[in-house]
C-alpha cells in the first residue's frame, strides 16, 4: 500500500502533491503486473508466448537438454542408456521433445543426481525426468510440468522373511525399513508407517536393494513399477508385500522438473497434456509398464 499524502495549507504544495499522486497512479497502471507462479499456471503458454522450436529459451539454442540420474534404472530406462529412447521415461522424454518440435538428434542428455534435480538453485538442464513426485514442498524450489504418470508406493521383502507376511501398515511398524533418501518412498515410511525403528536412508536404490539382499533391513519401499522390476529381474527371491493407498485420495504423480520460474514450464506442460489427451502417454505406459499389475493394498 502506498503512503497517503497529507493535505497542505500551501496551494503550491497542494498542487505539487496532486501532480505527484497523478503520476504515481499512471505509473501503477502502466507497470507490469506480477506473474503467477509458473508451477501453478503452467496449463497453457502465457499470453503472447510461443512454444515454437527456435523460439524457446533453451539452455542451448536449437537443442533440448534433458537430465536424469545415473545409473538410469529400469523400467524407466533400458540398459542404463537414456539416449536409446527405450524405457518409460526415455520414451516420454522424446515424445515431449517431439511435441516441442525437437528431433531425437536435437536432444542432449545430462547426468544430474536425483536430489540435486529439485534442490534450490539454477539448473543446467531444460527439464529433468527421473521419477520425481510433484509436491508443494518441492514447488518452492522448482517448477513442475503437469503429471505424466500416476504412481503408488510399494513394499518389497525377501520371500522367506517375516516381513513378507505383513498384510497391514500395523505389521510394518515393527520392521526395519529402508528407502532412497529424498524420495516419497521414504516419506511414506516416516509419515504413513511411522515405524518403531528409524528407517535406513540410502543415496541410491542399488544400495537399498543390496541392504535388503544382505539382511541389513527387513524391507524396502519403492514405487510400484520399480518394485515389479526388482522382484522380476533383480532380486528374484523377493516379493511385493503390498502397496499403499494414495494419501488424501489424491494420486501421487511424477512431473518433469524445470528451473523455478522457467519460461519453458507452460510449453512443457502443454506438451505433456497433449500427449495425455491423444493417448500417447497411455501407449508408452502399456509398452513399458504393463507388468506393473495390481498388488495387495496395505491398510
Amino acid at each position: 500500500m502506498r503512503p497517503v499524502l497529507r493535505a497542505s495549507r500551501s496551494p503550491r504544495r497542494a498542487a505539487t502533491a496532486a501532480i505527484a499522486a497523478l503520476l504515481a497512479a499512471v505509473a501503477v497502471g502502466c507497470a507490469p503486473q506480477p506473474e503467477e507462479d509458473a508451477s501453478d499456471s503452467a496449463s497453457a503458454p502465457a499470453s503472447g508466448a510461443t512454444c515454437a522450436k527456435g523460439e524457446l529459451g533453451t539452455k542451448t539454442s536449437g537443442k533440448l537438454t534433458i537430465a536424469t540420474d545415473e545409473p538410469a534404472y529400469e523400467p524407466w530406462f533400458k540398459d542404463d542408456d537414456p539416449k536409446n529412447g527405450e524405457g518409460f521415461e526415455s520414451a516420454v522424454a522424446y515424445a515431449v521433445a517431439k511435441q516441442l518440435g525437437y528431433d531425437k538428434a536435437d536432444v542432449v542428455w545430462q547426468s544430474v543426481p536425483f536430489n540435486k534435480a529439485f534442490a534450490p538453485g539454477a539448473k543446467t538442464f531444460d527439464f529433468d525426468v527421473n521419477q520425481v513426485s510433484i509436491s508443494d514442498e518441492r514447488k518452492k524450489a522448482v517448477d513442475f510440468s503437469s503429471g505424466y504418470y500416476d504412481v503408488r508406493q510399494a513394499v518389497v521383502a525377501l520371500k522367506d522373511s517375516p516381513a513378507a507376511k505383513a498384510t497391514s501398515i500395523a505389521d510394518l511398524k515393527k520392521l526395519h525399513l529402508g528407502a532412497q533418501v529424498g524420495t516419497t518412498s521414504l516419506d511414506y515410511i516416516d509419515e504413513v508407517v511411522k515405524p518403531a525403528q528409524d528407517p535406513a536412508a540410502y543415496a541410491k536404490n542399488d544400495q537399498a536393494k543390496s541392504a535388503l539382499k544382505n539382511g541389513q533391513i527387513d524391507a524396502i519401499v519403492v514405487d510400484l513399477p520399480t518394485a515389479f522390476y526388482i522382484t522380476g529381474a533383480e532380486v528374484t527371491d523377493a516379493k511385493i508385500v503390498g502397496q499403499f493407498e494414495n494419501r488424501g485420495g489424491t494420486p501421487e504423480q511424477f512431473g518433469l522438473v524445470l528451473d523455478k520460474g522457467s519460461a519453458l514450464t507452460s510449453c512443457v506442460t502443454t506438451a505433456v497434456d497433449a500427449l495425455r489427451e491423444d493417448g500417447t502417454l497411455a501407449k508408452i505406459e502399456q509398452e513399458w509398464l504393463s507388468d506393473a499389475v495390481d498388488a495387495p493394498v496395505l491398510k
